[in-house]
């Protein structure tokens, strides 16, 4: 009997019937738990997978935004894919993820919004080059007590990490790191939805203070096709995050991935609420 992958069980969808199209079951995974709910990232990869799963599908995922409404709590849930509108090479999609209450009511907990289409061959560049920074090897790996869906990646710090005193003397907001899934995994996209999620809050670094953060919405968008992904394997992705402006209790988080060759794979950007 062969075992899945941590990150392919917490995002096992199983179809809700034939009187629900377009709706599967899941449940919430112990292995990538959060302070007060599963890691954002894999909320935004299921709904992804969701997308993916769906018989009517066109094309690969091009962009998708995420908004989390309310923390997942733990136990099953629904997610309801919905195409609705399909051109010659784009299909346009909404997403809504259910759970049901201590009453057994159910509510919308996050919602999204994609764009898939059918890639084809023509000029491309990397505008944006990956950053020259030691090779993943060089760095030892960060190790995570507090909660578990750090400890389902290889972390392997550049610059940026977590501060170690938070005496308010931060001065940038910039984070390099290499990650991988743990243990490794062909790269696909529903991973690469979940990697761009894996900065912790800009605020933390630039004020070197922890105070209470969270993602409220999260736009990604995807520069590789599937071929593309398959040339990664498992290697590692080198990954650089930071922020713009922090203001009246929101800031933004712009993020990137690059292939171990230097491809651009994926870029998001994040707004994110904190307290004093």
């Amino acid at each position: 009997m062969t075992t899945l992958h941590p990150f392919d069980q917490a995002l096992r969808l199983e179809a809700a019937g034939a009187d629900r199209p377009g709706t599967w079951l899941g449940h919430s995974s112990p292995d990538y738990w959060n302070m007060v709910g599963p890691f954002g990232g894999t909320t935004a990869a299921t709904a992804l997978r969701a997308i993916l799963l769906h018989p009517a599908l066109l094309g690969e995922p091009v962009a998708l935004t995420v908004n989390y409404a309310a923390a997942l709590a733990e136990g099953p849930f629904s997610v309801t894919a919905k195409p609705v509108r399909t051109n010659r090479s784009t299909q346009h999609w909404t997403v809504a993820l259910s759970q049901d209450d201590a009453n057994g009511d159910a509510g919308v907990v996050m919602t999204a919004t994609a764009v898939t289409a059918v890639r084809r061959e023509t000029w491309s560049v990397n505008d944006t080059p990956m950053p020259a920074v030691a090779l993943a090897d060089a760095s030892e790996r960060l190790h995570f007590a507090a909660v578990a869906w750090t400890n389902r990646y290889d972390m392997r710090p550049v610059r940026g990490m977590v501060p170690q005193v938070w005496d308010g003397s931060g001065v940038d907001s910039l984070t390099q790191l290499w990650v991988r899934d743990d243990p490794p995994r062909p790269l696909d996209f529903p991973a690469l939805a979940a990697m761009a999620d894996v900065f912790y809050p800009r605020v933390w670094l630039r004020r070197a203070t922890r105070v209470p953060a969270g993602t409220v919405s999260i736009t990604t968008y995807f520069h590789a096709d599937s071929r593309q992904l398959a040339e990664c394997g498992e290697g590692f992705l080198l990954g650089q995050a930071k922020a713009n402006a922090f203001r009246n209790g929101f800031f933004d988080q712009s993020a990137q991935l690059w292939s171990e060759a230097g491809v651009l794979l994926v870029t998001s950007t994040q707004i994110v609420y904190y307290k004093e």
